[in-house]
């Protein structure tokens, strides 16, 4: 029995996008973003939006049509798109999942990628749930949380135990949306528009072969598949933190040459004014250029036919994490000098706040990583599944 998944028709390979289609798709963020924001998710005519953008064959094995990007170049855009928001940017940053799916056998791919490579991936991890061998497969019943994007995806995963890993790490199970409930649940205090909503699944047999071991061996022989997948997907979270950050930066530089309510001297004239940005533009210059060097050497290791080595994957994890704490202390010292107007519903200022403080609450990029970065570097053992 085939086990087939419908995506959205296949979209023409244009690779990186050209500036005009890029922009395009930051026009369509900007005008809408209010909308992701009552809605709570992402529509699916916006995602079409970001596959003619090629966002979701950026990391589709090219064998299968895909045109992965190098990861800088994929953080850059999805960097940019969070700068406009950052619930959209944070659903964009999932057509790198698909790095994940290069574990499942050639066969399955090839299935998966029969309509085309933009194919939009998202899931539920966690809670893990027990899953049956059965005949056909493994029988698949239990709620997830955190489905980011869900109610725009083509395919969704959800985190099963079936048979033991050796590292530990869960299977994931590939299903059809129809095959799953989403639980309409995602009401919170920032990044609102991510759809991060719950999913329920009852009694569905999942054949093996569309399983596979999240962070697993990929079966595809291509440079974006050395790339370490774990320490990829804090980092995609991570970079929605920067451009989130470098907007509410603007935002007040922008704003520091304004009249005060009261009359006195306008922001930009005071020196503590001045100094408190210029401080704060070096903090987020200064994680950035972390961020995106220990990138460019890890992809120069893989794309030169290499392994990335423990202390480079640990790298990757201590910038994202770094990445995100600081970007949202970056958007709280805006909001601070942004004064009073930081707190009126129509300041962009409050969003951004919001929405920054979410991205280092995310397991990936919470302080326990400086932990796991610390015992690396000293050459002791890190924390279970931190590498």
């Amino acid at each position: 029995m085939t086990h087939s998944l419908d995506t959205s028709p296949s979209i023409a390979p244009r690779g990186k996008p050209d500036d005009k289609t890029f922009e395009h798709v930051l026009e369509l963020v900007a005008q809408r973003r209010q909308e992701f924001e009552e809605q709570r998710h992402v529509p699916r005519d916006v995602i079409a939006e970001f596959k003619k953008a090629g966002i979701y064959r950026a990391s589709a094995p090219r064998r299968f049509g895909g045109e992965p990007l190098p990861p800088a170049e994929f953080l850059r855009l999805i960097e940019r798109i969070s700068e406009v928001d950052g619930s959209a940017g944070w659903v964009a940053s999932f057509g790198s999942s698909l790095i994940y799916l290069a574990a499942l056998p050639l066969e399955t791919q090839a299935e998966l990628y029969a309509e085309g490579p933009d194919v939009a991936f998202a899931g539920g991890l966690f809670p893990v749930q027990p899953a049956e061998q059965v005949d056909g497969g493994l029988r698949v019943c239990g709620g997830w949380k955190f489905a980011s994007g869900s109610k725009g995806a083509d395919v969704l995963g959800v985190g099963v135990k079936a048979g033991e890993d050796r590292a530990g790490r869960p299977r994931m199970a590939l299903l059809k949306p129809e095959q799953v409930e989403i639980v309409d649940n995602w009401d919170v205090i920032g990044m609102r528009g991510t759809g991060s909503h719950d999913l329920v699944v009852d009694n569905v047999v999942v054949p093996l072969e569309w399983t596979f071991v999240r962070g697993g061996e990929p079966t595809v022989e291509e440079p974006l598949f050395r790339y370490p997948a774990i320490p990829y997907a804090a980092q995609v979270l991570a970079v929605v933190g920067l451009g989130v950050a470098r907007a509410a930066l603007d935002q007040v530089i922008a704003e520091g040459g304004r009249a005060s309510y009261t009359g006195g001297p306008v922001a930009a004239d005071r020196a503590s004014y001045r100094i408190s940005v210029g401080r704060t533009e070096a903090r987020l210059r200064s994680v950035r250029a972390f961020f995106y060097d220990i990138t460019e050497e890890v992809w120069e290791t893989v794309d030169r036919g290499d392994r990335a080595t423990p202390q480079q994957a640990s790298l990757l994890r201590l910038a994202s994490a770094h990445a995100a704490k600081t970007s949202f202390e970056v958007v709280r010292s805006a909001y601070q000098l942004a004064g009073i107007r930081a707190i009126a519903d129509g300041s962009p200022m409050q969003r951004y706040l919001r929405d920054a403080s979410v991205v280092p609450q995310h397991a990936f990029l919470q302080e326990g990583m400086y932990d796991g970065a610390g015992a690396v570097l000293t050459g002791t053992q890190p924390f279970p599944g931190y590498l």
